[in-house]
């Protein structure tokens, strides 16, 4: 049973600041004219509940508990008739009407007008603690206004809130409500209270190690970072240790090196490349310290604990865009201090027994391998040198001929055509973790190997593309992505193959990438769902039978046209998360949400 502290003394005495500092429209709202109560929650067992890690995120508003009380207290003074702070919510009486947006960038938090609040509203609004960023100590002198009830209060006392606030197409600000009272006791009791709260929320974290790579997409990853993020991070009082890059690989390397066990999260300022870097050392320290050989093709490999937090300063931003829904800077800035944890898939892509890299968004062969490999002799061009290139690459219309076998990921619960993206607190993802972990069990057991027992698929063919994506893989040019229905943990990757057809139907497909139709709607298009595959070229197969071997008796043969299977055609290369892979023949397999980012996925637009 939750203690209730009535506030006594305060019956219509805390006021609201002036117009200029309320903010949070249907987050948060200032107290005014009624007397707050707060309810004081038992220390919770498991601090989580603020914010659960894993692909929920924190719990949505109704498991917090909070709702404005009305009308059910016992009377007087300490009746809860008014905005409350309650376990997991502060709750106040009606949202602030009218509209100012701020300032871009946290100097200057968005700030709305607003106009006096009437006691007896029966609307409310409220903001998950889990979701407010710091409280601290208003001094009353350091700004006058003219207006504000709050001057008529003999020796005010005040406090600030400092919380998220919602603003379109899925990005968050930082936004900020300011209470004042008369009475210290009272604002002291506040201050206290939630600061406890917040200090029991220990998914947050405390001390970030962040690389910035100065180079990366624009250029502008330092003056991002100490514009929009760094001001965040201190007012979250979150200390930091940075490293400016000056070479490749160099976040990669560090992390190989130093000990990561004082660090609550690893931070990259810059694009998917960046990301791309701190990924695989992150892995590849956490197999090292495992004693897991990554160069084995079956091996099961470790979860790493450390999150990983991405600050996008890119060109495409991949990575944010299919897990944040956005690629703004200050939206992950917030999701990184409030402690969001998202786990996503990882493929690791290997060759004749070596492992070559790891995958999280895109494996592309064939037109986008092409486009990747032309783009790097052009980087003199700047960011331009993509359209370039993709134009270059789309009119030589050239095509390929392999063998594709994959094996189907039938502990799935959803397919890359049902129209179900992947959203916050996915139950694809859930449903479909806990189906690969009873398989992992029974093979563990002895009772059955899932993999040796199911039946590979190959198909083979001219192809002018093939690609596989862990995401969605979306970004400004293309919303959808390249798999609009693609999911992040549910362990297993689509499979895209776009076969030979003419170049205006590979226009016509490549511009549904753009727009709501669905791209897999063509018969040159065929898309599976799965958990490991092979590829192997065509004038490679002899050299390469030992991947060729892949295929045994068990193999179901896709075949469209045999004769098609006898003609070579030069080889591509792999585009891997925009770097270039030059070994054709590749194996590739899903590892089930095997890392962890400061997200909590794309959240469902109200």
């Amino acid at each position: 049973m939750p203690k209730v502290t009535s506030l006594m003394g305060a019956h219509r005495q805390f006021q609201s600041l002036p117009p200029p500092t309320h903010d949070l429209s249907g987050s948060i709202s200032a107290l005014l004219g009624t007397q707050p109560v707060i309810t004081t929650p038992p220390r919770p067992a498991q601090p989580e509940r603020f914010g659960q890690p894993g692909l929920g995120g924190p719990g949505k508003e109704e498991e917090t508990w909070g709702t404005e009380r009305r009308g059910q207290g016992t009377g007087g003074a300490g009746d809860p008739r008014c905005g409350a702070l309650v376990p997991g919510v502060l709750s106040t009486p009606r949202p602030l009407a009218g509209n100012r947006p701020g300032a871009e960038g946290p100097d200057t938090p968005g700030t709305e007008m607003t106009k006096p609040l009437e006691a007896g509203s029966t609307d409310a609004c409220s903001v998950p603690v889990s979701e407010i960023i710091a409280v601290e100590e208003r001094d009353v002198h350091e700004k006058q206004s003219s207006s504000g009830r709050w001057q008529k209060m003999e020796n005010p006392f005040a406090f600030t809130v400092h919380c998220v606030k919602r603003a379109s197409h899925h990005r968050w600000k930082w936004a900020q409500v300011t209470f004042w009272s008369s009475d210290e006791q009272l604002c002291h009791l506040w201050l206290q209270t939630l600061r406890e709260l917040l200090e029991s929320l220990t998914s947050r974290p405390k001390h970030l190690l962040v690389f910035i790579n100065p180079f990366g997409g624009k250029g502008q990853g330092k003056r991002i970072y100490e514009k929009k993020v760094a001001p965040l991070f201190s007012l979250a009082s979150i200390t930091t240790e940075i490293i400016i890059t000056e070479h490749a690989n160099q976040a990669k390397e560090t992390l190989y090196e130093i000990n990561t066990d004082s660090y609550d999260g690893i931070v990259c300022v810059g694009g998917d490349g960046m990301f791309s870097e701190v990924l695989h050392g992150v892995i590849g320290r956490t197999q090292q310290s495992a004693g897991i050989d990554p160069n084995h093709p079956r091996a099961v490999l470790v979860p790493s604990t450390l999150r990983i937090g991405i600050i996008p300063a890119g060109s495409t931003d991949c990575i944010c865009y299919s897990t944040v829904g956005t690629n703004d800077a200050e939206t992950s800035a917030l999701h990184i201090i409030v402690g969001d944890s998202l786990a996503i898939d990882v493929s690791s892509v290997h060759h004749n027994s070596t492992l070559l890299r790891y995958s999280v968004s895109l494996l592309g062969y064939g037109f986008y391998g092409d486009l990747i490999k032309d783009s790097e002799k052009k980087r003199w061009m700047g960011l331009i040198r993509y359209d370039f290139s993709g134009l270059k690459t789309f009119l030589s219309h050239q095509y390929y001929e392999g063998t594709v076998s994959f094996l189907p990921a039938q502990h799935t619960v959803g397919s890359p055509r049902d129209k179900k993206p992947c959203r916050a607190g996915c139950f694809v993802c859930r449903q479909s973790k806990q189906q690969l972990e009873e398989e992992q069990k029974k093979a563990l057991y002895g009772l059955e190997n899932a993999e040796d027992m199911e039946e590979w698929q190959v198909v083979c063919g001219k192809f002018l593309a093939i690609n596989a994506t862990n995401m969605s893989c979306a970004c400004p040019r293309s919303p959808g992505g390249l798999s609009p229905a693609a999911h992040l943990g549910d362990g297993s990757s689509d499979l895209i193959l776009i076969r030979k057809c003419s170049r205006f139907n590979f226009l016509r497909f490549l511009v549904r990438h753009t727009n709501q139709d669905d791209q897999f709607d063509f018969t040159f298009v065929e898309v599976y769902r799965v958990k490991k595959f092979q590829f192997i070229s065509k004038h490679v197969e002899d050299e390469d039978s030992d991947l060729k071997e892949c295929g045994k008796q068990g193999f179901g043969q896709i075949c469209s046209d045999s004769s098609s299977c006898n003609y070579l055609a030069s080889r591509s290369s792999w585009n891997c998360d925009g770097e270039i892979l030059h070994s054709s023949a590749i194996e590739v397999r899903v590892h089930c949400q095997l890392v962890r980012l400061f997200a909590r996925g794309i959240e469902e637009v109200s």
